[in-house]
Parts: structure tokens; C-alpha cells; sequence
């Protein structure tokens, strides 16, 4: 393949802040956030934001049997053609939104998604995937850090939340490791970590159910549960004691087994 840097210079490749690039130019790295996937040998792997193709070398430098690259700036796309050019058809690129993009057109399979997801969409991103997760076998993702930590958040803590509930209700969540913002250019504002995310969804849990109580919940998350909750249960202390939880605890102080048990007595009010 051709020089990373050859082929940012050769395309005039600047990153854009209005599609929130920041390329990632140290081919280390990328390696690092490959491995993470575990072996890719045999795997398809969705890359979203791939950009002048950094992360997307080391894919197929790892041994991906195919990679699909969704990029919507028509700059990176000439970019990428290069790699596509020499990867013997391991490599298809894809110009277009990634929040309109479908994974079932890749085709049947499991797929692993791998990317350093552009900031500015990556949370809606990832909302999107928690409803298609039976096309996936593990997401690798990178998110500013504070995103990272709200999405691990253990309960107690300040950055547990509507997302962290989300999430750990539908994945096994682990932080691998996290970059400082001199790896990128140009160097964000934030630092960023990258996220494993292992698709185990709780069967005994509507995830639409679920995010109607983590939404109100947490709408009042300073208030007490009794209170916060008064607006979908008829008697929301009895409700409470039934799930397990005292109902002067508040939301931050609910596990994700709690938020199950709500979600399955708001379903048996609504039967």
C-alpha cells in the first residue's frame, strides 16, 4: 500500500471539523485498535469515519476477509480507492451517511464493527446498533472519554445514566485503553478511549420498555424513585418494593437487573 502520508498529501487531505475528523495517523495505534477485535481472520468488518484509511490498513493488515468502509467525505473516498486498489478485493468502500447506512446490505454473516467513530454522530450511532445487534458479533468503537465512561458507568456514580443503562442491557462493555489527543490531527479538545462492546442482550428486558423508565428515572435523578416514576406506575412504591428496590433510593443507585425488573412490570401494566 502506499504511504499513509503520501496519500493525505497527494489528496490534500485536511480534516474537516464540520464531519468531526480527526485522522488518526499513527499506524501503531490502529494496529492496537485491530487487535482489539480479536482475531479477524474469516470476519467481515464495518469501518465508519475510516477517513485517509489509517485504521482500515491495519484491518486488512490483520487479516480481514473483508472490510466495508462507510466514509461521506468524497475527499477520503478517492483516498481510500488506492488501498482498495491493492487489498485483492478485501476492501469495499461505501460514500455515504453512516447514520443511513444499512448493515444488511453487507450481507449475511456476523459483523464486527471497528472504528473511530466521528464524534459528532457516534452516540446516535451506537443507539442505532443496540436495535440491530443480532447483525453483529462485537463492536470495537472509539468515543471522546467522557462518552466512554458514561457508557461503563457502574451505579453510584455520577456518570451512570440513560445511556449506561442502554448499553449495558444489551453488551458486555470494557474499556480497553485510551488516547491522548496528540494521536490524532488535528488534536482534539478531549481525550478518547476505545470501548469493547460484546453483544449479550437481557432476553427478560423490552429495550423500549427499558429506556421509557431509564428515561424517567433519570429525567429526575436527584428526586426519589416514588416520585420520578409517578408519571408511569399507578403505585409506584408497591412497584418498587416488588422489583427489589426501596423506593426512596434514586436512579443513579439502581443496577441494570433493576431497570429490567421495572421495565417487565411496566409491560405487565400495559398487557
Amino acid at each position: 500500500m502506499p504511504p499513509l502520508r503520501q496519500v493525505i498529501a497527494s489528496h490534500r487531505l485536511r480534516p474537516r471539523r464540520s464531519l468531526g475528523q480527526n485522522f488518526l495517523h499513527d499506524l501503531n495505534i490502529a494496529r492496537r485498535i485491530a487487535r482489539a477485535a480479536g482475531p479477524l481472520s474469516g470476519a467481515t468488518v464495518l469501518e465508519v469515519g475510516p477517513g485517509p484509511g489509517g485504521l482500515t490498513r491495519a484491518l486488512l493488515e490483520e487479516g480481514a476477509a473483508r472490510v466495508v468502509a462507510v466514509e461521506r467525505d468524497p475527499r477520503c473516498v478517492g483516498a481510500l480507492s488506492e488501498i482498495a486498489a491493492v487489498a485483492d478485493g478485501r476492501l469495499a468502500v461505501v460514500e455515504g451517511d453512516a447514520l443511513a447506512f444499512d448493515p444488511a446490505s453487507i450481507g449475511d454473516g456476523p459483523v464486527r464493527v471497528v472504528a473511530n467513530l466521528p464524534y459528532n454522530i457516534a452516540t446516535a450511532l451506537l443507539l442505532r446498533w443496540l436495535k440491530e445487534l443480532g447483525r453483529f458479533d462485537r463492536l470495537v468503537l472509539m468515543f471522546q472519554k467522557e462518552v466512554a465512561a458514561r457508557l461503563a458507568a457502574e451505579p453510584g456514580s455520577r456518570r451512570y445514566g440513560r445511556l449506561s443503562v442502554a448499553v449495558q442491557s444489551r453488551c458486555a462493555v470494557r474499556r480497553l485503553f485510551d488516547l491522548p489527543p496528540a494521536a490524532f490531527v488535528p488534536p482534539p479538545k478531549v481525550h478518547s478511549s476505545v470501548v469493547a462492546l460484546q453483544p449479550a442482550p437481557r432476553a427478560d428486558a423490552d429495550p423500549e420498555l427499558l429506556e421509557a423508565v431509564a428515561t424517567a428515572a433519570f429525567a429526575q435523578r436527584r428526586k426519589m424513585l416514588r416520585t420520578a416514576l409517578a408519571s408511569l406506575f399507578a403505585a409506584p412504591d408497591e412497584t418498587l418494593a416488588n422489583c427489589g428496590i426501596d423506593p426512596r433510593q434514586r436512579a443513579e443507585d439502581v443496577d441494570i437487573d433493576g431497570f429490567c425488573a421495572l421495565a417487565r412490570a411496566l409491560g405487565t401494566r400495559d398487557a
